[in-house]
């Protein structure tokens, strides 16, 4: 039955994007199927909106047209080149199946996607080589929130010594911070089209237990800094000094090592002849990048990272209120832009650096904000009767309530109506005054994991009775906005209604 449901919304959106032959190639992300087309000018968008899988459609410019799905869309991508149509035009033309970046090169060519390239393609190597990752991510966050709760209600006491059996529960979620560095090295590799085993062996190479073992060597120099009591360690390693580093959970040192070894790939198999790519390549890469990221690209990144974070920090503590009012005001813009992912690495950076992050808080403002707007148009779309919309807001209200995603509710609801915006804003501001207000006297909102902002991760943020005020602040007041005021153009609410008496027509009939 499954099979059947799922097989069906594969056909309706080939049909509702101008059937199989407008297909050029088709690839997905986390939670979008994407599309290059013939011809921009044959989808259906109230076709494909009325799918009840679809949350929402984004046309785009260089005939890329996009279709949010949500959690499902691995199985409907299978689906959709498993019909017999698409299987037909495989036979015939070739493989529809293109990556993300040759997508974009194809849009470029008939249109650039912004003014400034390189910042374009700056943010697009944040991205991808994010976005592969974003499960388990989830998934140690949640572990991580169970575990926080456990504590929270005082079921397992986790401030005294651990058990054997909690202690191999932490690794189950401290296995992805942990070897983060290497994840993200192998997908910045491909997003660059190197070998991606290189880049994971180069990253891989800085957090192995050898090259810990020169911290504890004796011709190894520690340095005690008495102001932020923490040690530095120089190892003398063929009579130059190393700095050495925890290179855990970093994030900033594998993007720069990965930019300067697709360089430095790219060099070699330009010099070696192609029938030794396998064997010189490789070898000349590990041999050249392993030191010069141990001397000099990992201190590197890690001064970056401390130095952004501190940056940040010193606006938490020293101008609160702009800090907490700020993130949540900015991340509305910056999430549909892509924007967003450098604030991602630095949460991390500052966990790895200072041991907490203080970002992730006025985070969640907006996204319970954004929540909270989506909440507001399931309660209209229940009250009017509008199946369509209640079935995308359920999806969408799901997804950021139990997994902290936005962009369901983003891409399926609020970027395709005009006044979502001014009815979540309101609540992300009001969210920001409620952590600068009652935040100010714990230094802000805390947290020492790295969580997509949830229900279920409530309890890892400090103190969680402010960021538990707030998100409920930010939550209630877009909901009451658009339940009172509507979410839609006068235009758009009777386009709505009349969809809404056709389709009640077409089921009395």
């Amino acid at each position: 039955m499954v099979q059947k449901s799922n097989l069906s919304t594969a056909e309706a959106i080939i049909d509702g994007l101008g059937g199989s032959s407008n297909i050029k190639f088709m690839t997905h992300c986390a939670t979008r199927l994407r599309f290059e087309l013939k011809d921009d000018s044959l989808p259906d968008k109230a076709k494909l909106d009325a799918i009840s899988e679809v949350m929402g459609c984004v046309p785009q410019t260089g005939n890329r047209y996009q279709v949010i799905i949500g959690g499902a869309v691995m199985t409907i991508f299978n689906q959709i080149k498993a019909l017999p149509s698409m299987q037909e035009r495989v036979e015939t033309s070739g493989s529809t199946e293109m990556s993300n970046d040759d997508i974009k090169a194809s849009a470029r060519s008939s249109g650039p996607r912004g003014k400034i390239v390189w910042i374009d393609n700056f943010f697009e190597y944040l991205s991808d080589s994010f976005r592969p990752i974003l499960g388990v991510l989830l998934g140690a966050s949640l572990i991580i929130a169970m575990t926080s709760v456990l504590d929270a209600f005082h079921i397992v006491d986790f401030r005294g010594a651990k058990s054997a059996g909690w202690v191999f529960v932490d690794s189950m979620w401290h296995t992805v911070f942990y070897f983060l560095p290497i994840m993200i090295a192998y997908n910045a590799s491909k997003k660059l089209k190197i070998d991606p085993w290189v880049g994971a062996a180069v990253m891989g190479a800085l957090m192995t237990p050898d090259f810990q073992k020169l911290m504890s060597l004796a011709s190894t120099i520690s340095i005690k800094n008495p102001v932020l009591g923490t040690t530095s360690h120089v190892a003398n390693v063929f009579g130059l000094s190393m700095q050495l580093n925890d290179y855990s959970g970093q994030v900033f040192v594998p993007f720069i090592m990965v930019a300067v070894l697709a360089t430095v790939y790219r060099g070699l198999q330009r010099i070696f002849p192609q029938n030794v790519h396998i064997v010189f390549v490789p070898f000349f890469s590990l041999i050249i990048m392993i030191p010069l990221t141990a001397f000099a690209l990992g201190p590197i990144g890690v001064w970056a990272g401390i130095n952004l974070g501190t940056g940040l920090a010193w606006m938490n503590t020293h101008a609160p209120f702009v800090f907490a009012i700020l993130i949540p005001l900015l991340y509305p813009f910056l999430v549909p832009l892509g924007l967003h992912w450098p604030l991602n690495a630095l949460m991390l950076m500052n966990i790895q650096s200072l041991g907490y992050d203080f970002i992730q808080g006025p985070m969640g403002v907006w996204n319970f904000a954004c929540f909270g707007a989506t909440a507001g148009v399931l309660f209209l779309s229940m009250r009017e009767k509008d199946s369509m919309m209640r079935q995308t807001s359920v999806g969408a209200l799901a997804a950021g309530l139990f997994g902290g995603i936005s962009e369901p509710s983003l891409y399926g609801i609020h970027l395709r109506f005009k006044k979502i915006y001014s009815r979540m804003l309101p609540g992300c501001f009001a969210g920001g005054v409620v952590i600068a207000i009652l935040g100010a006297a714990y230094g802000g909102v805390k947290t020492k994991a790295f969580a997509f902002t949830s229900v279920l991760t409530i309890p890892v943020f400090n103190p969680m009775w402010v960021y538990g005020v707030a998100i409920a602040v930010a939550f209630f007041i877009p909901f009451i906005l658009i339940a009172f005021l509507d979410y839609r153009t006068p235009e758009e609410k009777a386009a709505a209604k009349a969809r809404i008496q056709t389709e009640a027509a077409s089921k009395a009939g």
